[in-house]
């Protein structure tokens, strides 16, 4: 009699997220965002987080499941990456002349307007360089080179998985982006340490793989997969039409994407290996092998998410780590006082 596999629970359970000088990690039980600050220590901030996919059941029907998970994805990482940079304790230059003048006339509500147009712009920018410019190009190749036929969607996938990896290539030189890619290799390598069962030290995590097929980059690259599959049967006779359907079929891809990554991060077998072999190599970039201090940060982010199984962990959290420190100031003061009063008297 044959017997079943056992599926390991802890698959899935965790995922996570590098932010500015810390990582973030997401589970059922709660959100958690671990930074080490600029006195070094480490900071947590813990969160509940209430998903779509818990209040309607229509959220948690497969693929449509797949199209708000990914849109709360998004907004979650965008807060994040806020909250992260706020927690690091970066003091804030002075604001210009210019900076205040807009604070007088305009107000706090300035800012959300150039937050809104910043958005507005990163996605005019994105549809310009993966959906527009890849069709303009095989349009030009077809028309003044060679002509394509059925190869048309197989070339613009190519050409917009070149830009993007160009894209992440070239950000990966910027120092502050490497530190971004160390965090995301520390995530990574906890996760797995966490997933396979062993203590979360920092020697058990460094030993880890730090290319996961449930990554963010894994999923991008299987979007773009299937957006080739998808932009075969969609004409090419006019061009603002394709780029249009393209764009009306996107949530559709990203669903049926979702569905894939949760397969293969709970599955091994020789389909799942060969989709997620793209995703992976590109992982070699968009992960850097941690340092200790890095692992350390992601060890207290996953502690913290996942409360119920690490209830003795005391979370090292904004108030605490801030109270320790007033605390240790005053020691120190009220010692130096007492220092120079005792040399006072010797004085004397």
């Amino acid at each position: 009699m044959s017997k079943k596999c056992a599926v390991n629970p802890r698959l899935g359970a965790v995922g996570g997220q590098a932010v500015m000088e810390g990582v973030m990690m997401n589970s059922k039980q709660g959100l958690a965002i671990a930074v080490r600050n600029t006195d070094g220590d480490i900071v947590v901030r813990q969160k509940q987080r209430h998903t779509l996919r818990e209040k309607y059941k229509i959220c948690r029907v497969p693929v449509i499941r797949g199209i708000v998970g990914f849109a709360e994805t998004l907004v979650m990482s965008f807060r994040t990456l806020t909250e992260s940079t706020e927690m690091l304790g970066v003091e804030m230059e002075a604001e210009s002349k210019f900076e205040k003048w807009l604070d007088k006339k305009f107000g706090k509500s300035i800012m959300a307007v150039a937050s809104l147009i910043g958005t507005v712009l990163g996605v005019a920018l994105a549809l310009l360089l993966f959906i527009w410019l890849p069709a303009l190009l095989v349009r030009g190749i077809e028309k003044y080179i060679v002509p394509l036929g059925w190869t048309k969607s197989v070339i613009e996938g190519l050409v917009k998985i070149g830009i993007f990896v160009a894209y992440i290539a070239l950000v990966s030189l910027m120092p502050e982006i490497k530190r971004v890619f160390m965090y995301h290799g520390a995530e990574h390598k906890t996760i797995f340490c966490y997933e396979n069962g062993l203590d979360l030290t920092v020697e058990n995590v460094r030993k880890q793989k730090r290319f996961h097929p449930r990554c963010g980059t894994s999923f991008i690259f299987v979007i773009m997969i299937l957006s080739i599959l998808a932009g075969s049967v969609i004409t090419w006779d006019t061009m603002w039409i394709r780029v249009l359907l393209k764009l009306l079929s996107l949530p559709l891809v990203v669903g049926v994407g979702y569905e894939y990554i949760m397969y293969a991060g709970k599955h091994e077998n020789t389909l799942t290996r060969i989709l997620s072999a793209p995703g992976l190599w590109l992982q070699h970039i968009t992960t850097r092998e941690p340092d200790d201090s890095m692992i350390e940060v992601g060890i207290a982010s996953v502690k913290a998410s996942l409360v119920k199984e690490f209830p003795d962990y005391d979370v090292p959290t904004e108030e605490k780590v801030a109270a320790a420190k007033k605390a240790k100031a005053e020691k120190e003061a009220e010692a130096e006082s007492s220092g120079k009063d005792g040399g006072n008297s010797e004085n004397n």
